[in-house]
């Protein structure tokens, strides 16, 4: 009994408070309620960054909502931002909001060992630990003993690095190498030359951040299609339209740098959401992988999801065309 009057005070008077302070996100949840949005864009990076250069810093979300001035559209955007924190800002969107329908990012790098295993993942999952399906004291206490994943740069490198070396890459032909590291290492020892037969350094290292981050099979027990579908049943049990916006990846610059074997894993890996999800009543899932050109990606030496204004444009056109429906 005595805890359950604990609990109640706690929830009372010091939860929100406690909220704010560790779990940040929760904020963009509550602010699309107070804004009484009926469309909410969820989204990292990819939907607020911009070149130096550029004079309109717009997001993705704010091109998609200029083709439908009549509904309040928000977004909830954060850094590193990855399926299983969607979801936790999904689970807190007060039920008295007026959402009606929910687009969620879909990165196909975050299906991959080097984002799930992510330095950054430290961090991100302390900030879930009070959004958990617990009791708020309970969760205060699982976050005063630190009831997250606790590990150093080396240790998640480590995760990774465990993965690119056992998972099986799995092709409709016969493939030299049987993993992401070991293609990786040839790569290296190999090198990239230009077309007079130069070896070039700078580039053979980038063609190996490709291999890194997109060589990879997606398979049904992957951690983010776990997420993904937690998504798709939380979003039928709150009545909303679902949206799994495939983001435009850089297939151009993988084309040039690593060649047909990795646009086979891009093939196959935007296939296997499109089946898995696409034919899922109430969840639409827009493709826009192949849809940006190398010229208006604006890192040019990593494999990010930024664009320059004219790819902001371009996949907000194609999002726009899919949320007409609703």
């Amino acid at each position: 009994m005595m805890l359950v009057v604990l609990n109640w005070v706690y929830a009372k008077w010091f939860f929100e408070k406690d909220l704010r302070k560790h779990s940040d996100i929760v904020e963009l949840s509550w602010q699309v309620t107070d804004d009484s949005c009926r469309i909410i864009y969820l989204g990292e990076s990819s939907n607020n960054n911009y070149g130096e250069e550029e004079t309109n810093h717009r997001k993705i979300s704010d091109f998609t909502s200029d083709y439908f001035p009549m509904v309040k559209m928000g977004d909830l955007t954060k850094s590193a931002s990855h399926a299983q924190t969607y979801y936790y800002m999904l689970k807190h969107v007060p039920k008295t909001s007026a959402v009606e329908t929910v687009v969620v990012t879909m990165n196909l790098r975050s299906f991959g060992p080097i984002w799930i295993y992510s330095r950054l993942e430290t961090a991100l999952r302390k900030q879930l630990v009070l959004l958990q399906d617990y009791p708020p004291l309970v969760n205060r206490f699982l976050l005063a003993f630190k009831a997250y994943p606790i590990r150093n740069d080396e240790e998640w490198d480590a995760l990774a690095y465990e993965h690119r070396r056992k998972d099986p890459l799995l092709f409709p032909y016969e493939f030299e190498w049987d993993n992401n590291f070991a293609w990786d290492s040839a790569n290296a020892w190999r090198g990239w030359h230009d077309s007079k037969g130069r070896y070039d350094p700078e580039i053979t290292q980038l063609a190996g951040h490709y291999i890194k981050n997109y060589g990879f099979n997606i398979t049904d027990d992957n951690p983010r299609v776990k997420d993904f579908d937690a998504i798709v049943d939380l979003c039928r049990e709150r009545g909303w339209n679902l949206v799994f916006n495939l983001m435009a990846e850089n297939v151009d610059k993988a084309n040039e740098l690593v060649g047909r074997d990795l646009m086979q894993l891009f093939k196959y890996n935007r296939d296997f959401l499109l089946q898995r999800y696409g034919s899922l009543e109430g969840v639409t899932v827009v493709n826009n992988l192949n849809l940006v050109r190398d010229v208006n990606f604006i890192d040019q030496d990593w494999t990010t999801e930024h664009y320059y204004e004219e790819g902001r444009r371009i996949i907000a056109d194609h999002l726009a065309s899919a949320l007409r429906e609703f």
